[in-house]
């Protein structure tokens, strides 16, 4: 059977934005002229809330029940139907979100790499902080060692934005890691409630850090946790006797990669 033409269709290929290279992500100097590279790369759709309410976009249909606000009536469809029923509508809202940046002795690692753990991670940050306000989400940040560094509450505006950047480009390895301790104060610090994305090695002790991280979903966060690792500690290429120096505290050991 034969196609009419307006109902034939072709796909169109649509371009995938090529992504950056380490190499070519640590030239890029500026915070925010590699956020609006990276993320500019990328559609990006606004952030929906899944409660609804009756501020933005339409989604369905119920059935009214006494003690509804009458303004919200179909009116048109209770003269078809001769029933009532309420409009309901997805209520579009802005979330806060809080990215915590290890910056403990430990993530100046670098190996091979053309950056350090840490610069990757400050990087990492800066694309999500930038994300987050394309979006109109608020974006804040907070960075730690054994405490905590830097906090800027999460906010919309464009200043807010500027000073996560600054503190990006300024970042240093600081000192030993304590994962724990800085979470539970951003637990207690951050009073509304959103998404907190830690970036960490997640180099410290495990139960300490899950029940800091189980305090932040307690009170209502959500929580997405990063670990950025060099390949070095993944890969673990030292086949001779080697001295490794320990970033945090300075203690140097010779080993044998062979028979670790």
């Amino acid at each position: 059977m034969a196609m009419t033409r307006d109902r034939m269709a072709t796909k169109t290929p649509v371009a995938k934005p090529e992504l950056l290279d380490t190499a070519t992500i640590a030239r890029i100097s500026s915070m925010q002229v590699l956020a609006r590279t990276v993320v500019e790369g990328f559609i990006l759709g606004l952030h929906r809330s899944p409660f609804r309410g009756f501020s933005v976009e339409f989604a369905e249909y119920r059935s009214y029940v006494p003690g509804d606000d009458i303004k919200h009536l179909d009116w048109k469809a209770y003269a078809r139907i001769d029933k009532y029923y309420i409009k309901l509508f997805e209520e579009e809202t802005n979330l806060a979100c809080h990215v915590v940046l290890d910056a403990s002795g430990s993530m100046g690692y670098s190996g091979s790499q053309p950056m350090s753990k840490l610069q990757y991670a400050a990087r990492l940050a800066a694309c999500l902080s930038y994300l987050m306000n394309r979006q109109r989400d608020a974006a804040g940040l907070v960075t730690f060692d054994a405490g905590v560094i830097d906090f800027l509450p999460a906010q919309l505006r464009q200043s807010g934005l500027q000073r996560i950047f600054q503190t990006l480009e300024s970042i240093k390895p600081g000192k030993e890691t304590e994962l724990a301790g800085p979470l539970h104060n951003v637990a207690e610090a951050i009073k509304r409630k959103g998404l907190v994305v830690l970036i960490s090695d997640l180099l410290g002790e495990v139960k300490p850090m899950l029940e800091a991280l189980q305090h932040l979903k307690f009170i209502g966060h959500d929580v997405l946790v990063l670990q950025v690792l060099d390949p070095d500690e993944l890969e673990f290429p030292f086949d001779k006797l080697t001295e490794f120096t320990d970033l945090e505290t300075g203690e140097k050991m010779k080993a044998s990669g062979r028979s670790a």
